[in-house]
């Protein structure tokens, strides 16, 4: 009797650990656009991209490539300055002497897909 209780409660015990982490990974997975690891692009319109030109809601083009930047806007350093070309093409500003050389790596976290040529 208790041998079928402590397998019970090993049981019960593992799923309690085991569920929350099979949850946790279960959402929307971020993939990264490396060279090892390429994601199939999703291709904008340049109004597409347009419409996305405010602080709740803010998309950035750089060399063709397109970021949805939105949940940096609070953050950027540079304040409201991100704001400057949201919904249009940033590429200048943000190779800038004003950045450090972080933002480069940080940049591919927020790629959604390429500018349509």
């Amino acid at each position: 009797m208790i041998a079928v209780l402590l397998l019970i409660l090993g049981f019960l015990l593992g799923a309690f650990i085991l569920i929350p982490q099979v949850h946790k990974s279960g959402g929307t997975k971020k993939v990264e656009s490396t060279a090892s690891n390429k994601k199939v692009s999703k291709i904008y319109s340049k109004a597409d991209v347009l419409v996305h030109n405010k602080k709740t809601d803010c998309w950035i083009i750089i060399k063709d490539k397109v970021y949805d930047v939105t949940s940096y806007v609070e953050e950027h350093p540079g304040g409201d300055a991100i704001l400057a070309h949201a919904g249009d093409d940033s590429t200048e500003g943000f190779y800038g002497p004003q950045h450090a050389t972080r933002v480069f790596d940080m940049i591919d976290d927020f790629y959604i897909g390429d500018l349509e040529r």
